[in-house]
């Protein structure tokens, strides 16, 4: 066995990465204590699989203990400032003298998922400086040249770019309307999703042909003077708006224009995904599933992603939510009442 020795790895399931990632996103001003200052050598997840693919390949690494980090070596404060450039937020650091690590703990409950309870025993340890001192790494595995921290970072904002979050540290918020499926609210990897479910008396099929019908002269079936307000504002700023409408009626292709949404992904009978494309300080999208619940019915899951830019994208979101509450609530339930089984259609 190889055991391999890593300071912060930068993707999904790092807790470390995830204290940057939400500090920088959420906090303009950032109270920086001591061990913002400590150097560390943080190595994208990427490198860290390719050790563990190459390690049986190389018999002299068995049974040994080996240090791995990336290609730069960087504070913690270097490490949010170059997120911050990642993502095109504009970020200040205010040094403190003093600030323990249960102070510091606190302000990260406070402020970010993760509860005080798990971040004092991070901090703590990130007040140690975390350095490869051996080139034991080089020598074992030089085809291996692990990426720079800026790459390593970029790396892991392109799954957000492209709609994907892997399950890491999460916030939920759930509420209920009286469905038997509540909407529950959730945070994963800085992506926030609201999903919603409900049991549609049809079978898949009529379920689908529904939400693909959605948008351009038919509107957006609940609350449709909301949509077209929003799209009035989008414009005032720059944006699309509602004037694009949809190519047909009826059907919806990859790449197609839906109001200020686009088409990114359709899978027939099965899944819709929407990227919006209107003003947002930050990226969303709207996705539909679909499958089938037995006895000609089908279960209908309604996600909402929103990925944040900084603290605006934030209050963005949580300020409007009550509204989106409202908004998507009806919706899924419109699509409901508005299909009607296969069947039917068949033998009228």
């Amino acid at each position: 066995m190889t055991e391999f020795q890593a300071a912060v790895i930068v993707g999904s399931g790092s807790l470390s990465f995830e204290l940057i990632r939400y500090l920088t996103e959420r906090v303009p001003v950032m109270i920086c204590p001591k061990w913002v200052y400590t150097r560390t050598q943080p190595i994208g997840i990427r490198d860290i699989l390719e050790y563990l693919a190459a390690a049986p390949a190389v018999p002299e690494s068995t049974g040994a203990v080996i240090q791995i980090g990336g290609a730069d070596v960087v504070t913690y404060g270097d490490m949010m400032l170059g997120y911050a450039r990642a993502r095109g937020l504009r970020r200040s650091m205010v040094p403190v003298p003093l600030l323990t690590p249960r102070l510091s703990s606190l302000w990260v409950d406070f402020v970010t998922p993760i509860p005080a309870a798990i971040a004092r025993p991070l901090i703590d340890g990130l007040r140690n400086e975390n350095v490869v001192t051996t080139d034991t790494a080089a020598r074992l595995f030089p085809a291996i040249k692990p990426m720079s921290y800026q790459e390593a970072v970029a790396a892991a904002l392109a799954k957000l770019e492209r709609g994907e979050a892997e399950t890491a540290w999460s916030d939920a918020l759930v509420t209920s309307q009286g469905d038997q499926r509540p909407p529950v609210l959730t945070t994963h990897e800085g992506m926030i999703r609201e999903r919603r479910e409900r049991l549609v008396d049809a079978d898949p099929e009529a379920t689908f042909r529904t939400f693909t019908g959605i948008g351009g002269r038919r509107g957006w079936f609940y609350a449709d003077w909301t949509w077209r307000a929003r799209g009035f504002l989008d414009r005032l700023v720059g944006g699309v708006g509602l004037r694009r409408g949809r190519r047909d009626p009826d059907h919806l292709r990859v790449g197609d224009a839906l109001d200020f949404w686009r088409v990114e992904a359709l899978e027939p009978g099965r899944l819709l995904r929407l990227r919006a494309e209107m003003k947002v300080p930050g990226r969303a999208w709207l996705q539909y599933d679909v499958a089938d619940a037995g006895g000609g019915r089908s279960l209908l899951v309604q996600t909402a992603y929103f990925a944040p830019k900084g603290l605006a994208g934030l209050l963005y979101w949580y300020l409007l939510y009550p509204a989106h509450a409202l908004i998507f609530s009806g919706l899924i339930a419109a699509i409901a009442r508005r299909t009607v089984p296969t069947h039917q259609i068949r033998t009228r």
